[in-house]
């Protein structure tokens, strides 16, 4: 059944993603993590997948217009794409449990929601103070950035599906001063599709995709995001901005506070017990380890 709820969320994050240019990964994911109890590993490929569709909509609309520098595009996706790859063998080899998957997702989710609150706040005062030096600097140095940053998003992406949206805009910003503002977004949308697609196809492998949930988020989604585009003319983008950081970075902070003084009080409740009653001696043991069925 096609829960309405689930409907409106995916409605209200299209509208902010058409308002702002960003915001998809950063709120969906924490949504469906803090609202919806969803396993954040589900979560993640739920979302990424989700960002593939809609984000494959706006990629073609700059496609037709011209509005996407290519060469970009190809240096994002150079280091981009292989580590995202990487990333996610390297996941998939350490077949981590639940409560481990949950800890590793919860603790990149926040940083990378930190990452783009700053790079939505200090977007101007960054590219004021460093854009002028970065027009003198050489295509092949550029170019190495280009793929270092790809590197890092690919990462990023890849284990909390946020990454792609303001922090790629910030940094092409900076590495190509002399692109209009219209061939930036497109190429950081054209950058995300495959991308997230890759992404997110691995998580489908790995088992973390909820095919009727993305269903139902895009149903909500895709009218959002029509509705956002023609709002984002009418909206203050500087206060659309500032509201997003403002958000992001309270949704990070929620998430590091139920998750990481969590595990000390469970460990104490746990163990001394067993201790004052005479019971077995508790031996920690590797990370990673698992009991014997």
């Amino acid at each position: 059944m096609i829960d309405p709820v689930f409907v409106a969320s995916g409605f209200s994050v299209g509208l902010l993603v058409g308002m702002t240019g960003v915001g998809g990964g950063s709120l969906m994911t924490p949504i469906l993590i803090m609202l919806f109890g969803v396993h954040p590993s589900t979560a993640v490929g739920t979302d990424l997948l989700y960002a593939a569709a809609t984000k494959t909509g706006g990629g073609l609309v700059h496609g037709f217009a011209g509005t996407i520098h290519w060469r970009a595009v190809l240096r994002l996706a150079a280091g981009s794409i292989p580590a995202s790859i990487v990333t996610l063998l390297v996941l998939w080899q350490l077949d981590l449990s639940a409560e481990a998957a949950r800890s590793l997702v919860n603790s990149v989710l926040c940083f990378a929601l930190i990452l783009t609150a700053t790079s939505l706040i200090f977007r101007k005062l960054v590219i004021d103070k460093l854009r002028a030096r970065m027009e003198h600097v050489d295509d092949a140095t550029i170019a190495r950035a280009t793929v270092l940053v790809g590197a890092v998003l690919g990462v990023l992406v890849s284990i909390s599906s946020v990454g792609a949206g303001a922090v790629g805009v910030t940094a092409l910003l900076l590495l190509y001063p002399q692109l209009p503002m219209a061939r930036i977004v497109g190429s950081d949308i054209a950058h995300a599709v495959p991308l997230t697609l890759v992404a997110g196809v691995g998580h489908w492998f790995m088992g973390s995709t909820d095919w009727q949930l993305l269903g139902v988020l895009l149903i909500g989604s895709l009218p959002g995001i029509a509705v956002g585009s023609y709002c984002a003319v009418r909206v203050p983008e500087t206060a659309l901005r500032l509201l997003l950081a403002g958000i992001l970075i309270v949704v990070a902070g929620k998430l590091g506070s139920e998750h990481w003084p969590s595990s000390a009080p469970n460990l104490v409740a746990t163990e001394r017990p067993a201790a004052m009653q005479g019971g077995p001696v508790v031996v920690p043991v590797a990370i990673g380890a698992r009991p014997a069925n």
